[in-house]
């Protein structure tokens, strides 16, 4: 995308954002709350019409292309699709919906789609669970069969919306290193990993993308853009990064006091 801008009644949602995703790179979008990145997401998604600016995805230009059909080209993990699902429907079946992008899906699975189903499953690392009803899901496993679920239509580009928002930390460590494997991966589509805190930021993920007040704080390689600087600007705080090893932890300094 180049020189997004989103207004609506008078307010600049998103302004002069360009972002470039390049096939096999992995991105983290960091920003506080109002930043921009659910509505950056809306817009890659087509569900929020740009004021201006450019939107191309997977070599298609919004308002060119039937963007209905390129969404079948995304996958994507988040709370609002999480809360959707039928408390019933086993997992097998919750995953094979996401070839038709329906909730609750009243048809019958095929059985090359029960069977592609079931290797997602085990893609993910949760084939004892085909049988199991949503209902008796932990957060952690729903979060697993959504991501099955999402790759079921074989998308290009795979989003996780705050993904470990709900979890607790073993099961979130547990998460996080599904993660890791799942971009490292030979044929993983390109994932976009939406969330507030570094701790998240595994070692595939080689690109951040920093949102502040609906702008572009900084964009690029780990390396470059994810320091102290950056995340002090784009929290309102200071903030001093720290690493150890190939993950991060972030301390909030507050007058005379440290917060983690």
């Amino acid at each position: 995308m180049a020189g997004l801008r989103i207004e609506r009644d008078g307010t600049t949602i998103l302004d002069d954002v360009s972002w470039r995703v390049a096939s096999g790179e992995h991105w983290v979008m960091l920003g506080a709350n109002g930043s921009g990145k659910t509505s950056l997401l809306s817009a890659l998604t087509g569900y929020l019409m740009p004021t201006a600016g450019e939107i191309a995805l997977l070599g298609e230009t919004y308002g060119q292309s039937d963007w209905r059909e390129l969404r079948k080209k995304i996958g994507l993990v988040s709370s609002s699709v999480r809360q959707m699902m039928a408390d019933g429907e086993p997992a097998l079946e919750a995953v094979g919906s996401g070839k038709f992008a329906m909730i609750d899906f009243w048809g019958r699975l095929s059985r090359t789609e029960k069977l592609q189903a079931l290797k997602l499953l085990r893609q993910v690392e949760c084939e004892y669970l085909a049988g199991r009803p949503w209902r008796v899901l932990s957060q952690g496993e729903r979060q697993r069969v959504l991501v099955a679920r999402a790759l079921m239509a074989k998308p290009r580009v795979l989003i996780l919306d705050e993904p470990c928002a709900g979890l607790d930390p073993a099961a979130r460590e547990h998460f996080l290193q599904f993660l890791q494997r799942l971009g490292a991966q030979k044929n993983s589509p390109t994932l976009v990993l939406v969330t507030h805190h570094v701790e998240e930021i595994m070692p595939v993920f080689s690109r951040v993308l920093v949102l502040k007040n609906g702008r572009v704080l900084a964009a690029g390689q780990k390396a470059d853009v994810l320091n102290s600087k950056n995340l002090s600007a784009a929290f309102a705080a200071r903030m001093r990064l720290q690493r150890a090893g190939s993950r991060y932890a972030l301390k909030v300094t507050m007058k005379s006091r440290t917060v983690m």
